[in-house]
């Protein structure tokens, strides 16, 4: 126990011996030239659809759907993702890795 107060006293050293001029931050610089306003254009607009078996949440950015999450009443819910922009949509799995790794046996002793 005589060790360690010595330990703790020297850990609470530079503690003491901060001084008390604090000075207040500089103010935030405004925002770079074309970034004053924020494009709303940019930000999804979300359509939600309800029916008895499914609830149904479509993306749009600009018009354009580009993905729809679909929960259905029974079972996990899943994604339909609009890849290429062509309306062809595919169902991804965004909350599992799109990589996975192969699983091949090598040697079997």
């Amino acid at each position: 126990m005589r060790r360690l107060l010595p330990i703790l006293l020297l850990a609470a050293l530079p503690a003491w011996a901060q001084k008390n001029d604090l000075q207040p931050l500089p103010a935030v610089p405004p925002p770079p030239p074309g970034m004053e306003a924020f494009d709303e254009a940019l930000e999804p607009q979300v359509t939600i659809v309800k029916r008895e078996s499914e609830t149904r949440e479509e993306y749009r950015i600009k018009g354009k759907l580009y993905m729809v999450k679909v929960t259905p009443s029974v079972g996990p819910a899943y994604y339909l993702i609009d890849r290429q922009g062509d309306g062809n949509f595919i169902e991804a799995d965004i909350n599992h890795p799109a990589v996975k790794p192969p699983m091949w046996v090598i040697l079997n002793w």
